[in-house]
């Protein structure tokens, strides 16, 4: 059987959480897009572990699987195995050999192209995600298989590496200067990524991912796909260009591990819903509380002294800080237009809504139930972010509810919620017509409200 976690919203929904809830009987997890950009944060056995490109099960002694469809940074890679065995766990992760390598050329350019943008900015993280892709697409990339056989990794870079020196001249660099430390010399790279490569062969990482994933399925075991980021920043599905540079989405689950979309298809599709809105970059965001300086547009956002308190209570309460970068999240109302699309787009069967302890102890709580777009009421995302920026949030406001026990609520159950927290992610799930599965209720997995197993 397979289940698929799927970001519902702009990402930080507490997908990892969510995996690890519903994790013990899974066999393998898949990371099937994404790189190192996608920073989540597993608390297990009161330890937390913040990992940024190791598949979240990992954590529970499950295999992880980087798909195909990942790009990946073998120095993060293996620094984050070390770290998770310095703590005395022992991850079993394998790469697939069609993944693609990000390369130090590639974290430079990001840097580089990402300030060119300007107000275009889609708030990397400078990981080298984004032109990594770029090349994938160019054909001009560097998969892991090819670290394994050192005749086509020179082949590769001595095709790639004269692309990107001249990139960084078109920029006004020094493709050789002593600050890029060799990004951009065939020489250095090729014993670097020799030597990576050498060391994922001794330890028998590399895979062909669909059919390692469908020789455990013929065995009748639990595949958990894992996605990153999310649907609204889906390159096709989302508010481009303020967007990642792959597909977050339920489609991408068996794009990106080489199973079949049926495969996909007769599991569970979980959308993860954070209960409240957040999202790091720049673009529109029309139930923004506060303005964030450098990423809220210049009209954005409700600056009045309760929006900009509001903003802040969210932001401190629920530690809406990027797990890589640190940075200060923008946060927001639930967007239910933004939902109904992810919705749609992913075929969700079930939902989890995390964070609803964030909200306990507000007088109200708001959501965005449709937009107004050019004088008229619109239910759904519009298809481009021009005219996202357009519309007007239509709010309507729920009574708040108290704080509670959370290890409580989640021993005794969904009726264990208070009544207006109940009311709140009944209207979620109607307006969707998608059953609540789970209710996170604090960052740890014993504080999550389990409605339905995904595995029976």
């Amino acid at each position: 059987m397979t289940v698929t976690i799927v970001g519902a919203q702009l990402g930080d929904e507490g997908k990892g959480g969510i995996v690890d809830v519903y994790g013990d009987a899974a066999d393998v997890v898949v990371r099937y897009q994404g790189g190192d950009n996608a920073g989540h944060t597993v608390v297990h056995e009161g330890e937390e572990y913040k990992l940024s490109l190791v598949p979240s099960g990992a954590v529970r002694g499950k295999t992880g699987v980087l798909g195909n469809g990942c790009v990946v940074n073998p120095t993060t890679l293996f620094d984050e195995l070390d770290t998770l065995r310095e703590r005395g766990l022992d991850p079993d992760v394998r790469v697939a050999e069609r993944a693609h390598v990000i390369m130090p050329y590639h974290r430079v350019l990001d840097g580089i192209e990402e300030d060119a943008k300007d107000d275009l900015a889609a708030g990397t993280t400078g990981r080298g995600i984004g032109p990594t892709y770029e090349d994938k697409a160019g054909r001009r990339g560097v998969r892991v298989g090819d670290l394994l056989d050192p005749d086509v990794l020179r082949d590769r870079l001595e095709y790639a590496v004269p692309h990107k020196r001249s990139l960084v001249e078109n920029f006004g660099a020094d493709p050789d200067a002593d600050r890029f430390e060799g990004a951009f010399d065939v020489d250095e790279l090729f014993e670097e990524y020799r030597a990576l490569g050498e060391r994922l062969a001794d330890e028998e990482m590399t895979v062909d991912a669909g059919a390692f994933l469908q020789s455990h399925l013929d065995r009748d075991e639990n595949v958990m796909f894992e996605g990153a980021q999310g649907t609204s920043i889906d390159i096709d599905h989302g508010i481009y260009p303020y967007v990642t540079s792959s597909n977050p989405t339920a489609g991408a689950a068996a794009v990106g591990s080489g199973v079949g979309p049926t495969v996909v298809g007769q599991g569970e599709v979980v959308g993860i819903v954070k209960g409240y809105l957040s999202r790091v970059g720049t673009g529109p965001l029309p139930t923004e509380l506060g303005h964030v300086e450098g990423q809220t547009p210049p009209e954005g956002g409700d600056t009045s002294e309760t929006g900009q308190a509001l903003a802040t209570y969210i932001r401190d309460e629920g530690g809406e800080y990027g797990t890589v970068t640190g940075r200060p999240r923008r946060v927001g109302w639930l967007d239910i237009p933004m939902l109904r699309h992810a919705a749609r787009v992913n075929g969700f069967t079930g939902l989890a809504v995390n964070h609803v302890d964030v909200l306990a102890g507000l007088d109200e709580v708001k959501v965005g139930h449709s937009y107004t777009l050019d004088g008229e009421e619109t239910t759904t995302m519009p298809a481009t972010t021009e005219k996202w920026g357009r519309c007007e949030a239509n709010l309507r406001t729920f009574d708040g509810w108290p704080e509670f026990d959370a290890e409580q609520v989640a021993q005794e159950g969904y009726d264990a919620l208070p009544e207006n927290a109940r009311t709140y992610l009944e209207y979620v799930s109607d307006e969707l017509d998608v059953p609540i599965y789970c209710v996170g209720v604090g960052p740890g997995r014993e504080q999550t409200v389990v409605v339905e197993d995904v595995w029976t």
